[in-house]
């Protein structure tokens, strides 16, 4: 039986959850995924560790805290679009992502070269 969209997203939102768990050693604390024509968004919220909002106080600890973080990320990108492909059947065509010091909210955004969300129409 074809998965719907719905539970598409959540099986995304709760592999995205683990693979950081067991890559990067923390979760974040709510993930929501949404298809969306050619793309997944992903949105994790509350990703920065305490000591990381300590050090977003300043711009120079803001940048290196996005600068370490997004290479954290990109350093495991075969990883996600493996994870992807294995819920979605379809290769991804790009990758963007990056984070909030403000909020510790992360962006990710799975792009394909076709429309992913008419599968489920």
């Amino acid at each position: 039986m074809r998965k719907s969209k719905g539970a598409t997203e959540a099986e995304i939102s709760k592999a995205l959850t683990q693979w950081e768990k067991n890559y990067l050693g923390v979760g974040a604390v709510a993930v929501k995924s949404d298809i969306l024509r050619n793309m997944i968004i992903v949105q994790l919220d509350h990703v920065l560790t305490p000591a990381e909002y300590s050090l977003c106080k300043d711009k120079d600890g803001m940048l290196s805290v996005k600068r370490n973080r997004n290479g954290l990320v990109e350093s495991g990108i075969e990883q996600l679009k493996e994870i992807i492909f294995k819920i979605t059947g379809e290769e991804v065509a790009s990758f963007h992502t990056d984070i909030s010091t403000n909020t510790g909210e992360r962006l990710m955004v799975f792009k394909f070269a076709k429309n992913l969300e008419a599968q489920f129409s």
